[in-house]
């Protein structure tokens, strides 16, 4: 086993000194994260504390049995914990029921994870906890912002795809910068996409969350795309 990783093994399993020397041996993938958020009304090392936060609890959460890169899993997990701080110290607050669904989903989600040795499909998490794909990509855009950016939709396509470039997949800091885009859309752009592309919904499934037809949700998916392939030609 690599040091990198007795290192990692020895701050899951408790040792303070152990936890500092990870921390700033992953320094770099820290602040490469942190950068993404500068200009949010937040000073650099607090987000940095928040940063340091996402990457402990990455730390704690990590299955050296799965065979994943740790930074992999660590990126998204810092990213989150500041994107969480953001939100809850924000205008943005979320319902007590929905974070307690959001819980529950959680809770399944890293059952299935842990007996599927892979990331359960949204039917398989609809199944396994009794709510509908359509509710749970509804609590999910409400809680947190999902991680991968090869998600298939109902209809097979990916958004890596129908951008036509791989850079977003080639760094992890290129796919957060691909989310800060999506962040940058209209808000009905933005979910259409979130929906589509990163829960996996079809198109007549999105219609029904946003409430519009599913003609209005086509339309919205190609003005949401079109805006993402100009950003990523700037």
């Amino acid at each position: 086993m690599s040091a990198a990783l007795e290192l990692l093994r020895a701050a899951q399993a408790g040792d303070r000194e152990a936890c500092e020397r990870a921390v700033l041996e992953n320094n770099g993938l820290i602040w490469s994260v942190v950068r993404r958020y500068y200009g949010r009304g937040v000073e650099s090392d607090d987000l940095y504390q928040l940063g340091c936060l996402g990457f402990l609890k990455a730390v704690q959460g990590f299955d050296f049995s799965y065979g994943t890169c740790f930074s992999t899993y660590a990126v998204p997990k810092i990213a989150g914990e500041i994107r969480r701080f953001l939100r809850d110290d924000g205008t943005v607050k979320v319902g007590r029921t929905i974070r307690e669904q959001a819980q529950t989903l959680y809770t399944i989600r890293e059952r299935l994870r842990h007996q599927l040795g892979r990331e359960p499909a949204l039917s398989e998490l609809s199944e396994a906890s009794g709510i509908t794909p359509e509710e749970i990509a509804r609590i999910d855009l409400a809680t947190d912002r999902p991680e991968s950016l090869q998600q298939e939709t109902g209809d097979g396509l990916t958004l890596e795809g129908m951008l036509g470039t791989e850079a977003p997949e080639e760094g992890l800091v290129e796919r957060i910068a691909l989310r800060e885009a999506i962040d940058q859309l209209p808000e009905r752009e933005q979910m259409t996409i979130l929906l589509r592309y990163f829960k996996g919904l079809t198109q007549q499934q999105t219609a029904r969350i946003l409430q519009v037809s599913q003609v209005q949700v086509s339309r919205l998916e190609r003005r949401g795309l079109q805006r993402l392939r100009e950003s990523f030609e700037l």
